[in-house]
C-alpha cells in the first residue's frame, strides 16, 4: 500500500490541487463577469466583438509570463485562445441582442 509518508504527501498535494482548481474556477468566473461588461460597452458603442491587436499583445504578454513561471508558453497561448473564443462568442451574442 506504500509507506505512510508517501500516502500523507499525496493527500496534501491533492488537497492543494483541489484548492487551486477552486481558485481557478472563481478567477475565471470573475474574468467572465468583467468581459461581459466589456461586451455590453462594445455593443452599446457599436464596437467590434473582437480586438485582434489587443489579443496579439495579450498572447505575447502571457507567453512571457508563462516562460517566467516555467510553464509551457504554447499551453498558455492555447488556454488564452480558448478563453478568448468564448469571450468573443459572448460579445457577439450581446451585440446581436442589442441590435434586436
Amino acid at each position: 500500500m506504500g509507506d505512510q509518508f508517501a500516502i500523507d504527501r499525496l493527500e496534501r498535494l491533492r488537497s492543494s490541487i483541489d484548492n487551486i482548481d477552486a481558485a481557478l474556477v472563481h478567477m475565471l468566473a470573475e474574468r467572465f463577469r468583467c468581459t461581459q461588461e466589456v461586451g455590453q460597452l462594445k455593443a452599446k458603442h457599436e464596437m467590434p466583438a473582437s480586438d485582434p491587436s489587443r489579443e496579439a499583445r495579450q498572447i505575447d504578454r502571457l507567453r512571457r509570463l508563462a516562460e517566467d513561471a516555467h510553464l509551457d508558453p504554447e499551453f498558455a497561448e492555447k488556454w488564452f485562445n480558448f478563453v478568448v473564443a468564448e469571450v468573443i462568442q459572448h460579445h457577439t451574442q450581446i451585440a446581436d441582442e442589442h441590435k434586436a
